[in-house]
């Protein structure tokens, strides 16, 4: 498996801001990475991008020992010097078709989707090398992190789930295209997201705000189990 299809069987992606208030970003991001994150990516609208990058060369150490990836987000050019893995792009962002000529191949690009519509778009845009890796369903609920923007519900991670695997059904070869819900999960209403027919969920403060790290993202990992089984 190559590190482009390792995303392929990733179950629980974390965003972090830089932790400036703490400042231990780097034993942070390892704590996480040994519960069994998947990928990390670092969201943090107060740095700039000399900071960034520096963060970004720490980030890059600690996934490298654990064997994960990690991301880069809304910043091409950013995400091009640094050389990450994965880039994350919201709707207003730089267009994919954009993103892959600034890139590295094979650069894993993920994309935020919010309405029925924007999950239509983005499944339409996943086959093929340039075409989109993997896409978010949320807000789920609502969430500091995510200002001003209105919950989803649900209702359109079942849609999702339903268009995706309607999409599989009718494409040759079966290819499966990972999605993560995303939006205030947590150990409490995780089980609620796995019903609605999501199995890779994206994280912020169930981890973040943990006094132990590790244990919460392997309780997360353990929760999505549970609700599968």
């Amino acid at each position: 498996m190559t590190q482009h299809d390792v995303h392929t069987t990733a179950r629980l992606y974390l965003c972090t801001d830089a932790r400036k208030q703490k400042g231990d970003f780097e034993q942070f991001v390892d704590a996480a990475f040994e519960g069994g994150v998947d990928i990390i990516q670092l969201r943090d609208k107060t740095i700039e991008a000399a900071e960034e990058l520096e963060l970004l060369e720490v980030l890059q150490s600690v996934a490298h020992r654990h064997g994960r990836l990690w991301a880069v987000n809304d910043r091409a050019d950013v995400a091009s010097l640094s050389g990450a893995p994965v880039f994350h792009i919201g709707q207003k962002d730089i267009p994919l078709r954009s993103a892959r000529k600034l890139l590295h191949d094979p650069t894993i690009i993920g994309l935020s989707t919010h309405t029925p519509e924007q999950i239509d778009a983005a499944i339409a845009a996943s086959p093929g090398r340039s075409g989109l890796d993997y896409f978010c369903v949320g807000p789920v609920w609502a969430t500091p992190t995510k200002p001003g923007r209105s919950a989803v519900g649900l209702d359109l991670v079942k849609y999702a789930a339903n268009a995706v695997k309607q999409a599989d059904e009718e494409t040759v070869g079966g290819v499966v295209l990972p999605w993560f819900a995303i939006g205030g999960i947590d150990l409490g209403n995780v089980e609620e997201v796995v019903r609605a027919g999501a199995s890779r969920i994206v994280v912020v403060r169930a981890i973040t705000e943990a006094q132990d790290p590790t244990a919460a993202a392997q309780a997360l990992l353990a929760a999505l189990d549970a609700a599968a089984a």
